[in-house]
Order: C-alpha cells, then structure tokens, then sequence
C-alpha cells in the first residue's frame, strides 16, 4: 500500500505540474495578445481571437489539476483552531469526519461528473467560442480530479489510521 500511496504521489506531482506549466503558457498567451493589439508586427493581425478562450480554459485546468496534490500536501484551506483548543481525542475523531465527508463529496461529484460527461458526450454537444471544442472534452477533467481527491482521502485516512491519535500533522504528511 506505502508503494501505491507513492506512486499515486508522483502522479499528483505530475499533474501540479503541468498546471505550473498552463499557467506559464496563459501569461505568454495573454502577453502575445496585448503585443498584437498594441504593435502592429504581423500588419492585418490586432491581438488573437482566442486569448479569452485559451485563458479561461487554463483557468479551469489550473484549478482542477492541482487539487488532489494540495490536499496530499495539506496546501487546502484548513481552519484548525477549534481541533487545536479541544482534546486530542476528540480532534483525532474530527479529522475522520472531515475525510469521510469529504471521501463522500468527492465520490458523489465523480459519479454525477462521470453522468454528465457520458451524456454530453452522447449528445455531441459543443462548447463553440473562438475555438470549438466537444463539451465532454471539458467536463471530464472533473469526474477525473474528484475521483483522484476521492483516492487521496483513502489515504489520507490511511495515514490517520496508521498515524497518532490526535490532530493531524499536514506538514510533516509526505515528503
């Protein structure tokens, strides 16, 4: 299991990754965009069509693709201040209930995620702006990254588990 655990971990690495890398790519977008408004170098060009689209869909991506890595890493969003001023115990059984709510969450998105994908998919939809694009080749992305923070939250009670009863240490969870 500590084998799968780690290799799970290089491929959330690998997909926080390539969202480091859209984002470098969506400034180099939107600064190529505002060179052509601004200076004529390509004489019947004036900006590119497609910035908004190209932006927004990194921005989607950007959000999605490092989810399950910032939850590995304990990067989310984490108000402890009430598990720290209760008893050990009692912090320890908070931290479950968390996870399982979460496991929960994650597991009903990937399943109405995994729906809406199949059925936009089924219907041909397209998603039609400057750029044309099949609406299932968008909505997959989060059925996938739920399922993945779905996974992680098995680990991550794994680690409670196996771990000191007691508020959990996010810091020190991997490495």
């Amino acid at each position: 299991m500590s084998t799968l655990s780690h290799w799970f971990g290089k491929l959330l690495y690998q997909l926080a990754l390539i969202a480091c890398f859209l984002l470098f790519l969506m400034v180099l977008v939107i600064c190529l965009d505002v060179l052509l408004r601004n200076v004529p170098l390509i004489p019947a060009v004036r900006g590119f069509p497609a910035t908004n689209d190209l932006s927004e869909a990194a921005l989607y991506l950007i959000t999605l693709l490092p989810a399950p890595w910032l939850l590995r890493k304990g990067k989310h969003i984490r108000i402890d201040i009430v598990l720290q001023a209760i008893p050990r115990r009692w912090a320890w059984y908070a931290e479950w209930a968390v996870d399982l709510l979460g496991l929960t969450c994650s597991l009903v998105f990937t399943w109405y995620g995994i729906g809406s994908t199949l059925e936009a998919h089924a219907s041909g939809e397209l998603l039609i702006k400057a750029i044309a694009t099949p609406m299932w080749w968008w909505i997959v992305v989060l059925p996938v990254t739920f399922c993945l923070l779905a996974i992680e939250f098995v680990f991550r009670m794994r680690r409670l588990l196996h771990g000191d009863i007691g508020l959990r240490n996010e810091i020190e969870a991997y490495e």
